[in-house]
Protein backbone atom coordinates (compact mmCIF):
# COMPACT_ATOMS: atom_id res chain seq x y z
CA UNK A 1 0.00 0.00 0.00
CA UNK A 2 1.38 3.45 -0.55
CA UNK A 3 1.03 5.95 1.97
CA UNK A 4 2.68 9.60 2.38
CA UNK A 5 4.38 10.09 5.39
CA UNK A 6 2.84 12.82 7.92
CA UNK A 7 5.39 12.71 10.58
CA UNK A 8 9.28 11.52 10.17
CA UNK A 9 8.96 7.47 11.10
CA UNK A 10 12.58 5.79 12.53
CA UNK A 11 13.32 3.44 9.71
CA UNK A 12 10.63 4.24 7.24
CA UNK A 13 11.11 7.42 6.37
CA UNK A 14 10.97 11.38 6.76
CA UNK A 15 7.82 13.46 6.38
CA UNK A 16 6.60 14.02 3.09
CA UNK A 17 7.78 10.93 1.67
CA UNK A 18 5.60 8.31 -0.24
CA UNK A 19 6.50 5.22 0.49
CA UNK A 20 5.46 1.53 0.33
CA UNK A 21 3.90 -0.32 3.20
CA UNK A 22 2.32 -3.60 3.92
CA UNK A 23 -1.23 -3.55 4.13
CA UNK A 24 -1.86 -4.07 7.78
CA UNK A 25 1.03 -1.80 8.95
CA UNK A 26 -0.61 0.78 7.26
CA UNK A 27 -4.41 0.30 8.33
CA UNK A 28 -3.54 -0.55 11.96
CA UNK A 29 -0.17 1.28 12.90
CA UNK A 30 0.45 4.31 10.91
CA UNK A 31 -2.96 5.58 9.38
CA UNK A 32 -4.63 5.13 13.46
CA UNK A 33 -1.91 7.03 14.59
CA UNK A 34 -1.97 10.11 11.80
CA UNK A 35 1.64 9.07 10.90
CA UNK A 36 0.58 8.80 7.28
CA UNK A 37 -1.80 9.21 4.82
CA UNK A 38 -3.44 6.92 1.61
CA UNK A 39 -2.22 8.07 -1.37
CA UNK A 40 -4.37 7.81 -3.75
CA UNK A 41 -5.03 10.57 -6.72
CA UNK A 42 -8.14 11.33 -5.27
CA UNK A 43 -6.75 13.20 -2.38
CA UNK A 44 -3.66 14.12 -3.32
CA UNK A 45 -4.15 18.29 -3.26
CA UNK A 46 -5.59 17.24 0.13
CA UNK A 47 -2.59 15.55 1.33
CA UNK A 48 -0.37 18.42 -0.22
CA UNK A 49 -2.55 20.79 1.47
CA UNK A 50 -1.81 18.93 4.85
CA UNK A 51 1.84 18.79 4.62
CA UNK A 52 2.14 22.42 4.49
CA UNK A 53 -0.01 22.75 8.01
CA UNK A 54 2.12 19.79 9.04
CA UNK A 55 5.56 21.42 8.19
CA UNK A 56 4.31 24.34 9.81
CA UNK A 57 3.78 22.73 12.61
CA UNK A 58 6.80 20.60 12.46
CA UNK A 59 9.26 23.63 12.35
CA UNK A 60 7.28 24.96 15.54
CA UNK A 61 7.53 22.00 17.37
CA UNK A 62 11.62 21.59 16.35
CA UNK A 63 11.90 25.43 17.92
CA UNK A 64 10.11 24.58 21.17
CA UNK A 65 11.94 21.28 21.42
CA UNK A 66 14.91 23.32 20.85
CA UNK A 67 14.47 25.52 24.02
CA UNK A 68 13.97 22.19 25.57
CA UNK A 69 17.29 20.54 25.06
CA UNK A 70 18.66 24.12 25.90
CA UNK A 71 17.43 24.07 29.34
CA UNK A 72 18.17 20.23 29.80
CA UNK A 73 21.99 20.61 28.85
CA UNK A 74 22.36 22.98 31.88
CA UNK A 75 21.33 20.22 33.89
CA UNK A 76 23.01 18.05 36.54
CA UNK A 77 21.28 15.32 37.74
CA UNK A 78 22.62 13.24 41.19
CA UNK A 79 22.04 9.43 41.73
CA UNK A 80 23.34 7.84 45.16
CA UNK A 81 24.02 4.39 45.11
CA UNK A 82 25.32 2.23 47.02
CA UNK A 83 29.31 1.46 46.28
CA UNK A 84 32.39 -0.95 46.76
CA UNK A 85 35.89 -1.07 46.44
CA UNK A 86 37.35 0.69 43.41
CA UNK A 87 34.74 3.16 42.98
CA UNK A 88 32.32 0.09 41.52
CA UNK A 89 28.43 0.76 42.07
CA UNK A 90 26.02 -2.31 43.07
CA UNK A 91 24.03 -2.56 40.07
CA UNK A 92 24.05 0.12 37.49
CA UNK A 93 22.00 3.63 36.59
CA UNK A 94 19.40 2.64 34.29
CA UNK A 95 17.59 4.83 31.35
CA UNK A 96 14.72 4.20 33.25
CA UNK A 97 16.08 5.98 36.43
CA UNK A 98 17.58 8.92 34.46
CA UNK A 99 13.99 9.34 32.86
CA UNK A 100 12.33 9.27 35.74
CA UNK A 101 14.69 12.02 37.21
CA UNK A 102 13.89 14.23 34.11
CA UNK A 103 10.38 13.75 34.72
CA UNK A 104 10.67 15.27 38.24
CA UNK A 105 12.84 18.18 37.11
CA UNK A 106 9.62 18.48 34.59
CA UNK A 107 10.28 17.50 31.29
CA UNK A 108 8.55 14.77 29.29
CA UNK A 109 10.98 11.75 28.52
CA UNK A 110 10.37 8.34 28.01
CA UNK A 111 13.49 5.97 29.06
CA UNK A 112 13.76 5.28 25.07
CA UNK A 113 14.85 9.03 24.41
CA UNK A 114 17.83 8.29 27.11
CA UNK A 115 20.87 7.46 25.40
CA UNK A 116 23.50 5.50 26.63
CA UNK A 117 27.07 4.10 25.21
CA UNK A 118 27.55 1.98 28.08
CA UNK A 119 25.92 1.01 31.51
CA UNK A 120 27.20 3.53 34.25
CA UNK A 121 28.81 1.21 36.86
CA UNK A 122 31.05 3.25 38.84
CA UNK A 123 30.96 6.41 40.65
CA UNK A 124 31.78 9.85 38.60
CA UNK A 125 30.64 12.59 36.43
CA UNK A 126 29.11 10.97 33.05
CA UNK A 127 27.27 12.45 29.96
CA UNK A 128 23.75 11.17 29.04
CA UNK A 129 22.62 11.99 25.75
CA UNK A 130 18.65 12.36 25.38
CA UNK A 131 17.24 12.44 21.70
CA UNK A 132 14.23 14.55 22.20
CA UNK A 133 13.31 14.46 18.01
CA UNK A 134 15.60 13.07 15.09
CA UNK A 135 18.36 15.69 14.84
CA UNK A 136 17.79 17.67 18.21
CA UNK A 137 19.60 16.53 20.55
CA UNK A 138 20.21 17.26 24.66
CA UNK A 139 23.45 16.34 27.11
CA UNK A 140 22.74 15.98 30.51
CA UNK A 141 25.40 15.24 32.99
CA UNK A 142 24.77 12.19 35.48
CA UNK A 143 26.56 12.62 38.67
CA UNK A 144 26.83 9.20 40.29
CA UNK A 145 27.81 9.27 44.14
CA UNK A 146 28.13 7.09 46.79
CA UNK A 147 25.49 6.70 49.56
CA UNK A 148 26.52 8.95 52.78
CA UNK A 149 25.74 6.56 55.53
CA UNK A 150 27.70 3.70 53.94
CA UNK A 151 30.75 6.32 53.75
CA UNK A 152 30.51 7.07 57.30
CA UNK A 153 29.72 3.03 58.24
CA UNK A 154 32.91 2.64 56.26
CA UNK A 155 34.50 4.92 58.08
CA UNK A 156 33.09 4.25 61.65
CA UNK A 157 34.28 0.53 60.69
CA UNK A 158 38.35 1.36 59.39
CA UNK A 159 38.35 3.60 62.82
CA UNK A 160 37.24 0.58 64.88
CA UNK A 161 39.32 -1.14 63.57
CA UNK A 162 42.63 0.84 63.85
CA UNK A 163 41.55 1.33 67.34
CA UNK A 164 41.89 -2.30 68.22
CA UNK A 165 45.22 -2.83 66.50
CA UNK A 166 46.53 -0.24 68.55
CA UNK A 167 44.97 -1.84 71.76
CA UNK A 168 46.63 -5.31 70.64
CA UNK A 169 49.85 -3.53 69.67
CA UNK A 170 50.37 -1.68 73.01
CA UNK A 171 49.34 -4.73 74.79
Amino acid sequence: MNVILCENVENLGEMGNQVQVADGYARNYLIPRKLAVLADSASAKQIEHELRIIKRKEVKRRGELTLVADKMSDLTLEFQMRAGGDDKIFGSVTTAMIAARLVEEGFTITRRQVILEEPIKSLGIFTVRVRLLSGIEATVKAWVTGLEEEVTTVVDEEMEAAEASDAAFKD
